[in-house]
């Protein structure tokens, strides 16, 4: 499956790491085509420098060693013509999960789990541990 990940997923898996961050890092690395838009990198370094900035190089160090494929969010994309999200800032994110065909988005982001779209399947980790 190709399976997008959320910011918030990713910051649990850089800076917080679990046994359930673990396995899902296995099963996505093992079983999977993990893709990753550049929104969110984008979003995640924000991140990183506004609460992390001493950690900045974690966040490099996890991109070298994570097998994925770089997709790119439209920036002309007409946002009206997918679902409507609460947060505008998730609408690219949205976008682009649709437009590049992925099976599972996976977030704890509560505006993107209330969704109710076909695809991708929006889950969350948990969710998607149970899944696969």
């Amino acid at each position: 499956m190709r399976v997008m990940l959320d910011t918030n997923v990713f910051v649990s898996m850089i800076f917080f790491p679990s046994s359930q961050t673990r396995e899902l890092a296995k099963r996505l690395m093992d079983e999977h085509q993990i893709i990753v838009c550049d929104y969110v990198i984008e979003e995640l370094r924000l991140v990183v420098n506004r609460k992390f900035p001493m950690k900045k190089m974690y966040l490099d160090q996890f991109f070298k060693e994570l097998p994925f494929e770089l997709v790119y969010t439209p920036k002309d994309v007409n946002i009206g013509e997918f679902p409507t999200i609460r947060d505008a800032k998730d609408s690219p994110i949205l976008a682009t999960a649709i437009l590049e065909d992925v099976d599972v988005f996976i977030t704890g982001d509560k505006d993107f789990l209330v969704l109710d779209v076909e695809t991708p399947e929006i889950v969350t980790m948990a969710e998607f541990l149970n899944l696969c």
